[in-house]
């Protein structure tokens, strides 16, 4: 509720200043700042009844409560007034025990003096008026649990609880449900655009696969099928073509006797004997299958002489011309009885015409028996599933589908840091011109908020509660926190003036704290190309501090140790929890730090060179990190130093990256924001190349990275990259030295 009197508060003021109202607004202003509800939130409301305790104000004490009972308390049902009377009692026990532990028996007693006519007729203060006189009450039976550390935590938990289910029960103006509202239909927008997504996956994949399924047929019908199929169109009215083009002779009867006489020559050849007829194997092929349909042609010319003369072969032509006239509608009925037979080996598939057309091949030097096709067809048939299972492997090794590929262009120098908000929603970019964008893709990409900032900035980090606010760590020794909604400076805060570099920041998942990694200057410039030709390393060596930092008050809170020595810590990255804090260093050594106890757990030389980048696992049993020697290790985090697996990468994807140009010109960044993301599932990984992110499948069995899908779409060297996995369709971005940032929306396929 406090969210949303909040936001209702900025709406009704941008309303009074586009209408004029300006009076009102400053009457509202006034209001809102002597606000006695502290815009119903609860951490201050409580925090204001401590105030007026640990100041000994009883008058503001009271006079504060009894507003709470008269604006909140009276509008509850009867049955919560004993509830209400307990946290009261509690309230002012609670404020004379802190005055009696601080040695102020003084304001013990007026505190009596000024509630004895309330207090005298009730049996619970009955026993209290002898407190101030007692010399140790916090010994004292009666007393002691009241002078406890856990009494009073209870007691202020308890207050908090009971004040924050009022407020979310109490009932609000309709204006106040406009939050809910407007949360209600990003919800549904979001959820139109996953349908909307898995909508063009789904036609995606089925013009695929029609588009397969239409290059199977033509295959099939070009190359794929054996001889016997693919010149089974020729079995109909072309056959007088067909015997033209395989015998010898003119004459046109004879032609078509020799055609006829094939299939007699192929029913009464024994398996020994030598084909003597010239034709090729198609004409082999098809006056076999034509042999299957005439079983009664066969029977009458078994046991006949194999080689037939000149002679022989005229005279049986002209009996059987002479009663084909008689035969024409057994030809139609057999014609049509073949049509079907090529319908239903056109429909079996690629892979039984490929076995069949090798069989085919391996055979046309001779003709082949009617017991030998049978056979050959069935070994066709038996190796058919195998070749289809196979096929189906290799395309369920893709393991994304490539949705839409968006370009967003309104930075103008290198990308040094580009990430997307927790809510998956909206993006944040920098580029090393200091230009802050703000924008979001979904369901159109549009700018919501842009900065320009005077001093140069280092690292940029979403917080993650009230995700509308930016950390920004500059190189001048400030934090700045930005609101990108009401796009302006909430506050800026001074880290050190001896170490102005500000590499890093990583905000806590609970949003209550926050670390930062403070850094003196560099004695190299990073974008002195020299140092990188001679092949210098560990430019970062300098002294650095590792900061943890109060959100809500924007007050340091500690100052971890950092053994051997101070250094400057390039990388930082919180578990899921926020319990623990991994962090990559300039001197190789990645560090894993216990956040409830503040200290360091353990910590390892993980690279020859800086450590540029370090996430924790899906699991988070181990950790990955990038450095400058070019590895990809994967660490046992139960185990110091213990390396799980080690991948080498391309310079292209770990840094420092060089854009070269004409005249001999070139630009090198060396590492800011995240080189590798991981999917959902943390099955998969996206890095930087020069042309765009590439996906790998993480394998700890295997020696080298397997590259599983390139983006591409880049033309300058990709620096930094990210991958949100908030909505159901994972959204890829990655950014290059061009200040171009492309924004691919992927599909996993599930297996």
């Amino acid at each position: 509720m406090a969210a949303a009197a909040e936001r209702t508060d900025e709406l009704v003021r941008e309303y009074l200043l586009f209408r004029g109202f300006t009076a009102a607004l400053k009457q509202l202003d006034a209001e809102i700042k002597a606000d006695r509800e502290k815009g119903f939130r609860v951490d201050k409301i409580v925090e204001q009844l401590q105030q007026f305790v640990q100041s000994y104000d009883l008058a503001a004490l009271r006079d504060y409560w009894s507003y709470l009972d008269r604006r909140l308390f009276s509008r509850l049902e009867d049955v919560y007034r004993p509830t209400v009377n307990k946290l009261k009692t509690s309230l002012f026990r609670y404020y004379l025990v802190h005055a009696i532990q601080n040695g102020r028996n003084d304001k013990a007693q007026e505190f009596f003096l000024k509630q004895a006519s309330e207090l005298q007729n009730q049996a619970e203060w009955k026993d209290w008026f002898v407190l101030p006189f007692l010399p140790a009450p916090d010994s004292n039976p009666t007393f002691a649990t009241y002078f406890s550390r856990q009494w009073a935590d209870t007691f202020i938990v308890s207050l908090h609880n009971f004040l924050s289910v009022l407020f979310q029960c109490m009932p609000v103006p309709v204006i106040l449900n406009f939050e809910a509202e407007c949360l209600r239909t990003s919800l549904i927008q979001e959820e139109n655009e996953s349908l909307r997504h898995k909508l063009f996956a789904l036609q995606a994949e089925s013009s695929r696969m029609k588009k397969e399924e239409l290059e199977v047929e033509q295959t099939v019908l070009h190359h794929k099928l054996p001889a016997y199929v693919a010149n089974m169109d020729r079995l109909g009215d072309s056959e007088l073509d067909m015997t033209c083009n395989q015998r010898s002779t003119a004459h046109s009867l004879q032609s078509r006797g020799g055609f006829l006489s094939s299939f007699l020559s192929q029913s009464k050849k024994g398996p020994s004997r030598p084909v003597h007829s010239s034709g090729a194997s198609p004409m082999q092929a098809s006056s076999m299958l034509l042999g299957k349909k005439e079983p009664t042609n066969h029977q009458s010319a078994k046991g006949k002489e194999g080689a037939v003369s000149s002679k022989d072969g005229k005279s049986h032509f002209s009996g059987l011309v002479a009663g084909e006239s008689s035969s024409l509608q057994q030809r139609q009925k057999r014609l049509q009885e073949h049509g079907k037979e090529r319908k239903e080996l056109l429909s079996k598939g690629t892979f039984q015409g490929q076995s069949a057309e090798k069989k085919t091949d391996t055979n046309t030097a001779e003709a082949e028996p009617c017991s030998e096709l049978h056979a050959e067809q069935t070994e066709t048939s038996a190796r058919t599933p195998g070749s289809s299972a196979e096929a189906v492997g290799v395309r369920q090794e893709q393991p994304f589908i490539v949705l839409s590929q968006e370009e967003y262009g309104e930075h103008h120098s290198s990308i040094m840091y580009c990430r997307v908000d927790c809510s998956g929603r909206r993006v944040a970019s920098l580029d090393v011109d200091g230009v802050i964008k703000v924008w979001s893709f979904n369901p159109i990409m549009q700018t919501k908020a842009s900065s320009i900032s005077k001093s140069p900035l280092l690292s940029l980090e979403w917080a993650t509660k009230r995700d509308r606010l930016l950390l920004l760590g500059s190189g001048v020794g400030t934090v700045r926190l930005y609101d990108t909604e009401a796009k302006k400076n909430l506050c800026e805060i001074s880290i050190d003036e001896d170490m102005p570099r500000i590499l890093s920041l990583a905000c806590s998942p609970s949003g209550a704290s926050f670390v930062c990694s403070a850094a003196a200057q560099s004695p190299v410039s990073h974008i002195d190309f020299s140092v990188i030709n001679s092949g210098g390393k560990s430019m970062n060596q300098v002294p650095g501090k590792l900061l943890l930092w109060d959100t809500k008050t924007m007050k340091q809170q500690l100052q971890f140790s950092l053994e051997p020595e101070p250094i400057a810590i390039n990388c930082t990255a919180f578990n899921h929890n926020g319990n623990l804090l991994v962090t990559g260093a300039a001197d190789g050594i990645v560090r894993l730090f216990d956040m409830q106890q503040h200290g360091c757990a353990m910590s390892w030389k993980a690279h020859d060179g800086e450590v540029y980048s370090v996430e924790f696992s899906y699991d988070e049993n181990t950790v990955y990190s990038i450095g400058e020697d070019g590895k990809f290790i994967q660490w046992n985090i139960h185990k110091s130093g213990l390396k799980v697996s080690e991948y080498d990468l391309p310079r292209e994807a770990t840094g420092p990256f060089i854009l070269s140009g004409y005249s001999g010109y070139k630009q090198v960044q060396f590492p800011r924001g995240r080189l590798f993301a991981f999917d959902s599932e943390g099955n998969y990984m996206l890095t930087c190349s020069s042309t765009g992110g590439v996906i790998f499948k993480l394998n700890g069995e295997e020696k080298v990275l397997e590259s599983c899908l390139s983006l591409g779409g880049h033309r300058a060297p990709v620096v930094t990259v990210d991958w949100s996995t908030a909505m159901d369709c994972g959204t890829c971005l990655t950014a290059s030295m061009d200040g171009k940032i492309k924004l691919t929306t992927l599909l996993a396929q599930k297996s």
